[in-house]
């Protein structure tokens, strides 16, 4: 009993220290230098702790360390369940609260990295604002310091957004960074929480460090725990226990610098000065910490330009995912009859967009091949041309088109952003998205929302720099249009089935497994004649890795695709992924709604695959 209270009190927050200009911690013997303040408006911290870390055992070694702080070595014992998916390990919080779940996980990791990757390193720590965040921020500092980390830097209130995030990285050349975000997933005591690791170039670590995290969790005996006060992280500021520093960092000042370097900001505030209107959603989410300090103190948006703005641990009671469903309101006010010009919207932790017009809804796969195709003419950063272009392999064939009339190499990966990264780590790749709503480009290895909007606008300010106050403006539907007379339209859908029993969803993709292992090419499936059907296997070109059963296709000879994936974004049950294309090159026909367009594979869809049988679901969660 007595081991347990210590340990509760080592990780208590009776003794948080108070960032000052004059402040004296002790002991052992801190020092403290204040920077400059934070543009993120403050957040009440917490006044108590639910969450310990106990001994599995009798006893706690204490270890003598040379930076100067106390190691307790806490014996722990393995927990189930703790694989990470497409992005790292999203569980519920009540989950994440158990007795040393967390603290599992993150010794796992550092016994997972070889020892110069942190080693009086330099790690990241930040995350989107969601519940539990500030309770998981010191007790990844502390299992930090305990195993040997020289130094963290950490967003004020633990805010980081995960594009961010990747930026400090790659600015301040740490060795990597912990990212505390379950991203569009909802937040709160009775939703999600989530963590992952980035490597030093930004990106996701790879699938080989995850396997061994998870190997680890499975065999882990003790984790390496400092016996350090907790850090204020209200305050901007530099804290040393020995020769372990934590400094807290304004969130946002980084990647503002990183997005004025990559953008003519100039070219989008003339942009705003003409009859434009503009209405950026951030879904009280982690870039509403971002939105103010970029679209209004630098470009000159007005105030009411930003929707819930404000980072709450709960997201307002709403589910951060900017998508036609769950960012309703946005989609309402975009399609009234004095909407706005340009809508857009951000997720959780900062790395999803949505792309609206005025009554126009543009898809994240049509958005990332508009981006590509513009990009040269209206985004510095591109002036040279972009290197390559890729997509995940659900998105639609959109930007392969872009690609194939630019001359530019192209790839198709799975889903996952790490998939990215190798090839721009090699400069093979420049810009790349994926139709769950990310966009992005070699700047970072992150998709990144607000990157995505500032394009948009870019494209839109190019399109508009001669117009002269009172003149029509080029619209987001005319880009768009426009585009779609150049290349064709891919008409494009997914239809999301969240939460489903996760037998029943197993059992439906081995229904398809074993119908494309029969299957033929020319064999008609409804109207369609099939080209090919496999499950997705990918070699990654710069290190020969290879990803296989990365999602169940159908190829038609039109060119049209369904495609069938289980999500691993999830925190609970399965979320099962249709995927819906068809391309069509008759201008005529390009105004089409998708949905109707799309019927007769999205009926051929549901019925090959046998979804009503297998899980019970009538209709799908979210339509896209």
């Amino acid at each position: 009993m007595a081991l347990s209270l210590r340990l509760h009190n080592l990780l208590s927050t009776t003794s948080r220290p108070k960032l000052s200009s004059n402040a004296t911690l002790t002991p052992p013997n801190p020092s403290l230098s204040l920077l400059s303040s934070s543009t993120l408006p403050h957040l009440p911290l917490r006044t108590s702790h639910s969450l310990t870390i106990k001994a599995a055992s009798s006893s706690s070694p204490t270890v003598a360390e040379p930076k100067g702080i106390k190691i307790n070595l806490v014996p722990t014992k393995p927990i189930e369940g703790q694989k990470t998916g497409t992005s790292g390990l999203r569980k519920k919080v009540k989950l994440f609260k158990q007795e040393n779940y967390l603290a599992n996980w993150i010794q796992a990791l550092f016994d997972s990295l070889p020892p110069e990757d942190y080693k009086d390193g330099l790690l990241v720590l930040g995350g989107d604002g969601r519940y539990f965040n500030r309770e998981a921020a010191q007790i990844i500092i502390k299992i930090a310091a305990g195993n040997g980390v020289g130094k963290i830097l950490v967003g004020k209130e633990g805010i980081l957004s995960t594009p961010a995030v990747s930026a400090v990285i790659r600015k301040r050349k740490a060795n990597g960074g912990f990212i505390m975000s379950a991203s569009h997933n909802p937040g709160g005591p009775d939703y999600d929480w989530g963590i992952k690791f980035n490597y030093s170039s930004g990106q996701p670590a790879p699938e080989s460090i995850t396997d061994k995290i998870y190997g680890n969790t499975l065999s882990i005996s003790e984790i390496k725990i400092a016996d350090i006060a907790d850090v204020d992280l209200s305050s901007v500021g530099v804290v040393n226990y020995g020769n372990f520093t934590v400094e807290v960092i304004d969130p946002v000042s980084d990647y503002l610098e990183l997005m004025e370097n990559v953008f003519d900001f100039q070219l989008i505030k003339n942009l705003l000065k003409l009859d434009f209107r503009f209405l950026f959603d951030a879904m009280h989410a982690v870039t509403g910490a971002y939105a103010k300090p970029i679209f209004v103190d630098k470009l000159g948006a007005s105030l009411d330009s930003i929707s819930n703005g404000v980072p709450l641990e709960d997201f307002g009671h709403g589910h951060p995912d900017p998508n036609l469903t769950y960012a309703k309101d946005l989609v309402d006010i975009l399609y009234s009859k004095n909407g706005p010009d340009f809508g857009a919207a951000s997720d959780g932790d900062g790395d999803r967009n949505m792309i609206l017009g005025k009554g126009f809804f543009v898809t994240p796969s049509d958005s990332v091949a508009i981006i590509a195709a513009n990009a040269q003419e209206a985004i510095p950063y591109f002036r040279s041309g972009p290197k390559g272009l890729a997509r995940s392999m659900p998105t639609s064939g959109a930007l392969d088109r872009v690609a194939e009339k630019l001359k530019l190499p192209f790839f198709e990966v799975p889903t996952g952003w790490k998939f990215f990264g190798n090839l721009m780590d090699a400069g093979k790749l420049s810009i790349c998205g994926e139709e769950s709503f990310g966009t992005g480009s070699d700047h970072i290895r992150e998709k990144d929302g607000i990157w995505a909007v500032l394009a948009w606008l870019s494209i839109i300010a190019y399109r508009n720099k001669d117009k002269k106050p009172g003149e029509k403006l080029v619209s987001v539907a005319d880009v768009v249009k426009e585009h779609w007379a150049t290349y064709g339209r891919n008409f494009f859908s997914r239809y999301d089935y969240e939460e489903c029993a996760s037998e029943g969803a197993n059992k439906m993709i081995n229904h398809l497994r074993e119908l494309i292992s029969g299957s033929k090419p020319g064999e008609k499936f409804g109207n369609y004649a099939l080209k090919f059907a496999d499950d997705f296997t990918y070699t990654d070109p710069v290190d020969g890795s290879v990803a296989s059963k990365q999602g169940v296709r159908f190829v038609f000879t039109d060119g049209s695709r369904i495609i069938y994936r289980l999500s691993g974004t999830g925190s609970a049950g399965a979320t099962i992924r249709i995927y819906i294309e068809q391309y069509e090159p008759d201008v005529s026909k390009h105004d089409e709604d998708a949905q109707v367009a799309l019927k007769p594979l999205i009926d051929l869809a549901l019925s090959v695959s046998k979804l009503k049988e297998f899980t019970g679901r009538e209709k799908p969660t979210v339509i896209t």
